[in-house]
């Protein structure tokens, strides 16, 4: 499966030239084979706070009804990136996920909060996570994945979560700021390794009110190999995943297997 990290340059609060960008990414990665597509986190507005209520939508809002369209007409995966969705507990920055006939398989609510960011202070955080099909099994490895956001790529736990679920690769929208790109990097392919599964990071270019960001979006395979890797420009950069590939590493170095939950109790 060919997938498209589509590294967006990301223009604070502008919303309508931000859906151009996104849509004009989608189309490059349609054009290049890719038969899923990964956006950004927070994409259609970026972390601009002081007017998150006139940038939150509804479930069913304008760019919910945008991706849609856009995974139906090219006939693609399409990971959303994320962007701000209003619940009953509030607004949450929130990832969905659709198949190319326009289902949505997977919502996702940013669990980790970064209070760095100032995401605390203004958005609700989810509490709940599940995988979806990306197709049948290949080699005993069902061709599942699950969404992370940017934050939550420092919680190992919900990594793991996912993969026990059957997720043979994590997908990861980011607003990652250059100061800690290091770190992005390092944990990326951390990910990957301690649970034997892709990691595609998406992260965007561009800068807000306090921080800039240098993109870096990078796929990792599940033997910890850089599959591609995007430099600090807009622009699309390809990774094929092998799912045979998961199901090999797996039964070479039984690490999932090899478990003790018992043992693990704080």
């Amino acid at each position: 499966m060919r997938v498209a990290l589509c590294q967006m340059e990301v223009v604070q609060g502008d919303r309508a030239g931000n859906r151009a960008r996104a849509e004009a990414l989608i189309r490059e990665a349609a054009a290049g084979r890719a038969r899923a597509a990964v956006l950004p986190e927070m994409w259609t507005c970026g972390y601009d706070w002081g007017r998150l209520p006139e940038h939150t939508e509804e479930i069913d809002g304008e760019t919910a009804r945008l991706l849609q369209e856009w995974a139906e007409r090219h006939r693609i995966w399409l990971v959303g990136g994320s962007f701000p969705i209003r619940f009953a507990e509030g607004v949450s920055n929130t990832a969905l996920t659709f198949s190319p006939d326009g289902t949505l398989v997977n919502l996702y609510r940013k669990i980790h909060l970064i209070g760095l960011m100032d995401e605390d202070r203004y958005l609700a955080p989810g509490s709940a996570c599940s995988t979806f099909a990306l197709g049948p099994e290949h080699a005993g490895i069902p061709a599942r994945a699950g969404v992370m956001i940017c934050y939550d790529l420092r919680f190992p736990e919900l990594a793991r979560t996912h993969v026990l679920e059957g997720a043979a690769v994590l997908f990861i929208p980011a607003e990652w700021p250059v100061q800690r790109a290091d770190h992005w990097r390092a944990l990326l392919i951390a990910r990957a390794v301690e649970n034997q599964a892709y990691v595609i990071g998406v992260n965007m270019v561009g800068h807000n009110d306090r921080d800039r960001f240098s993109g870096g979006s990078l796929a990792v395979d599940p033997w910890g190999r850089v599959a591609a890797e995007a430099g600090n420009a807009p622009g699309v950069v390809y990774a094929d995943l092998d799912f045979d590939l998961v199901a090999d590493v797996r039964r070479r170095m039984p690490v999932l297997k090899d478990r003790r939950p018992g043992a693990y109790r704080v």
